[in-house]
Order: C-alpha cells, then structure tokens, then sequence
C-alpha cells in the first residue's frame, strides 16, 4: 500500500502545482499596460534568473497570446477573426 500512498501523493501535489501555476498565469495577466509591465520587469530584475524562470515564461506565453490575437483581429497574414 505504500505504493498507492505514494502515487495519491504524487498526484496531489501536481494538482497543487497546477493550481498554483494557474493563479500565478492570472495574477500576471493583470499587468497590460506598458507602465505595469515596466514596474513588474523593474521587481523582476531584482532577482535571478533562476528565481524568476517560471514568471518569464508565463509572460513570454501571455505576450504571444496577445500578439496572435491582435494579428487575428486585424486580418493580418491571410487570418480572418
């Protein structure tokens, strides 16, 4: 049994991961702005790369998203919303 033990645990704790990568994803997509996105790469900047591996990441995804988007929207490159 310690076998099941430990896959519950596994499993909960990617589940916790997930949750917690989500809510990091929302909170970061509250800075649009050109000024809210300089004040958050300034508190960035503090730290290493390391530390802010994963907030980079989730702003290069959320930038990407936006730029397709408004590509998109504006029928640029044969697409049509």
């Amino acid at each position: 049994m310690p076998f099941i033990r430990e896959i519950r645990t596994s499993l909960a704790n990617r589940l916790a991961e997930r949750r917690a990568h989500r809510r990091l994803s929302e909170e970061l997509a509250a800075f649009r702005t050109a000024a809210e996105r300089t004040e958050l790469d300034l508190m960035l900047g503090r730290h290493t790369a390391e530390q802010t591996r994963e907030i980079e990441s989730i702003l290069a995804r959320q930038d990407a998203e936006r730029r397709y988007r408004a590509t998109v929207q504006s029928g640029v490159g044969g697409f049509h919303a």
